[in-house]
């Protein structure tokens, strides 16, 4: 809605109804940069199997608290899914099919066919349909994106200390899977050839995991995740024809290294430091209101969780065939 004052514009920014399903430690991330954003949000309902849990967030925000997302009955425009994986595709498809704009945190859901119904709902009903791979938004990484064109080879490393939580999926979709869709973001060609391997150390899940990726453009991929390691490391190096690219996710720092005849050279690039989730979650907003496509959108989404459940498959055939 526009007002006109004198020669000014004054725009009435319709605010987003959205409601957050999950109130675990990502869950509540997610109600505070909500909470933040203010401006484009407003939070009509929280949902968490666990009510006293939720009681105490509804003190903190004010908001409104239900058990069951289907007991939601204030008019809603978007949710906000952190739960676990294998209830993405339940909670996901009610409110897709209830007309509802939806993000999802990663990975999308735990099969592939719960991913391609997810994908046919948003298409079918014209909504959007958003995954959390939230390293898209680092500061850092939008910075390279654009000179890190037709990568020659690619190295990541992403250890974590043990969380006590999301140990219903393995390092592989837990943390690697961030690494996944970077990797096929930048790449943009056919996989050639996965080869993996990983063990179980504190679950019956893999909690370490090595994964080489070999693309049809000749780019060599290598991957390492761990969720038992005794610090934290985000780290992507690349090569390209011209130039070393190092980035630091955690840190939100990046440099490129290149060569001309007077020897290499080092640039730091300049970052403006912001926190990713809010940039993710503002973007997802912006893309319901201003009917734009998601970054990443459930194609995307499903795109890395068909490479991560093949790297899942090459782990546990190779561990098969040691025994």
């Amino acid at each position: 809605m526009t007002f006109y004052k004198g020669f000014v514009n004054v725009i009435a920014m319709n605010k987003t109804n959205i409601a957050l399903i999950g109130c675990g430690f990502l869950g509540q991330r997610h109600l505070k940069t909500l909470h933040a954003l203010k401006n484009k949000a407003n939070i009509v309902a929280i949902c968490d199997h666990h009510l006293e849990h939720a009681k105490a967030l509804h003190w903190q925000y004010h908001v409104p608290v239900v058990q069951d997302y289907r007991e939601i009955t204030e008019p809603l425009d978007a949710v906000s899914i952190c739960t676990p994986t294998t209830t993405h595709f339940e909670i996901a498809s009610y409110f897709l099919n209830k007309g509802i704009n939806t993000f999802v945190e990663k990975p999308i859901t735990f099969n592939l066919q719960e991913a391609d119904e997810l994908i046919r709902l948003a298409e079918q009903k014209n909504l959007k349909l958003q995954v959390g791979h939230v390293e898209r938004f680092n500061s850092a990484f939008t910075a390279i994106e654009p000179i890190a064109q037709d990568p020659l080879f690619i190295e990541c490393h992403r250890l974590n200390l043990f969380p006590n939580r999301s140990l219903d999926i393995g390092v592989v979709m837990d943390l690697m899977i961030h690494d996944i869709d970077i990797v096929l973001g930048l790449v943009k060609s056919p996989i050639k050839d996965i080869q993996a391997v990983g063990i179980n150390v504190l679950t019956d899940k893999e909690d370490i995991a090595n994964a080489r990726l070999t693309f049809a453009n000749g780019c060599v991929c290598n991957i390492t995740a761990s969720r038992i390691s005794p610090e934290v490391t985000r780290k992507i190096r690349m090569f390209t024809k011209n130039a070393y690219i190092s980035l630091d996710y955690a840190k939100q720092e990046a440099s490129v290294y290149s060569k001309d005849e007077r020897g290499i050279h080092k640039k730091s690039l300049p970052i403006e430091k912001e926190e990713p989730l809010k940039k993710e979650l503002e973007h997802f907003l912006d893309c319901v209101r201003e009917d734009k496509r998601p970054k990443v959108s459930g194609v995307e989404g499903r795109d890395a969780l068909k490479v991560a459940l093949e790297i899942n498959q090459k782990i546990w055939e190779h561990r098969q065939s040691t025994l």
